[in-house]
């Protein structure tokens, strides 16, 4: 079972994310800050991880993706930026380089808002396949 930590400080977007995954076959796990945050991902060592970027402070998800790409030997999830920062400030995130996925230390890059539907399709085309 694929394990997907979703990290927001937005409850309802848990909350409209977290019980469709599970429906469709995840073990969900949700954390709303990033302490939370680094704490469920050292316990639960999801496959996959959504991680907004403003949450306590207006890089807190960078900060926090940059501390679990070397947290735990050998545990390489896919991190994938999730942010409506894109929409608010019109500043566009991108993973299509080398440099880009470097620099936000991610391995993709979402807008939000995203229909569950849209991001479980997301799941089985970038993830499952991988696995």
């Amino acid at each position: 079972m694929t394990k997907v930590l979703l990290i927001d400080d937005d409850y309802d977007m848990i909350e409209l994310y977290k019980p469709f995954l599970e429906k469709h076959g995840f073990q969900v796990e949700a954390a709303y800050g990033s302490e939370e945050g680094l704490e469920k991902y050292k316990a639960f060592r999801p496959d996959v991880v959504f991680c907004d970027v403003v949450m306590e402070h207006f890089d807190s998800g960078f900060v926090l993706v940059h501390r679990f790409r070397n947290l735990i030997e050998g545990h390489k999830p896919f991190i994938v930026i999730f942010t409506s920062t894109g929409h608010e400030t019109g500043y566009r995130f991108s993973t299509q380089t080398n440099e880009e996925r470097k620099w936000i230390n991610a391995d993709d890059y979402l807008e939000k808002p995203i229909s569950p539907n849209d991001l479980f399709q997301y799941l089985k085309e970038k993830v499952l396949k991988q696995h």
